[in-house]
């Protein structure tokens, strides 16, 4: 397995449930997400940020992002490392199908380096620790296989109700959401008018909104991640 570097300048349970569990079977199907593909146009404005435009930021699918941080709480009686595993899954679904959407678009070409909002650039670390500089759709699939693999382990994501989860197995959720969020600015960054053209800029603005609720509620992303897109975050948790 590999690793992940960045730098600047270059399911039910006592009735509660997540939007993520309960729309991650409905996404599963991309066309129910009114894809565009063919009907991309150009850019709304020439503005470095386009996902801040007020009209932009206030388009999600139903949840105001106080459901969202009441969704994240862990409910009452439930293991956290339960708690944990099933959102990981829930979100990991919900990202693999907003990034898949925009493969055709998000190109070795297009974005020659995996970039993030505020010049930053994400590296990938292989499995002896040397930093790879890559395209955004390398780094996108070096990323999803890496959680992908994690998933499907399981010493690491028990299916069996009397195994255990592992020592540290919140550091590897760390780790997972760490990935997704990258993935996630990226899109924000280098692909967002491209999403408003295929109106599928609500469902990114929900899943983006409820995971960075997810991980504040437990710690899961330092606080130097989540600074380049601090002013979407504001504007989303705002609105």
């Amino acid at each position: 397995m590999g690793g992940c570097q960045s730098y600047s300048g270059a399911a039910e349970s006592d009735g509660a449930h997540t939007y993520a569990n309960t729309h991650a079977i409905n996404l599963n199907d991309v066309s129910l997400l009114n894809l565009k593909n063919n009907n991309w146009q150009a850019p709304l404005c020439g503005d470095k940020k386009p996902y801040l435009r007020p009209e932009c930021v206030s388009e999600r699918i139903t949840q105001s992002s106080t459901e969202l941080f009441t969704f994240s709480a862990l409910p009452h009686g439930l293991d956290l490392n339960e708690w944990m595993a099933t959102n990981t899954i829930s979100f990991f679904q919900l990202v693999t199908l907003i990034s898949s959407a925009l493969s055709e678009l998000c190109t070795s070409t297009s974005c020659p380096t995996a970039s993030g909002p505020g010049d930053r650039v994400y590296f990938w670390k292989d499995e002896s620790g040397r930093k790879l500089k890559c395209s955004a759709p390398l780094y996108t699939d070096y990323a999803l296989s890496y959680i992908q693999e994690l998933l499907s382990d399981e010493d690491v994501f028990p299916v069996r109700a009397d195994a255990d989860f592992p020592a540290g197995f919140i550091f590897l959720v760390q780790k997972v959401f760490l990935l997704m969020f990258r993935t996630l600015a990226h899109l924000y960054s280098a692909h967002y008018t491209q999403l408003v053209a295929m109106e599928m800029h609500p469902h990114l603005n929900t899943v983006f909104t409820h995971l960075v609720l997810f991980c504040q509620s437990f710690q899961l992303l330092e606080p130097q991640e989540i600074e380049p897109l601090q002013d979407l975050i504001t504007a989303l948790t705002h609105s």
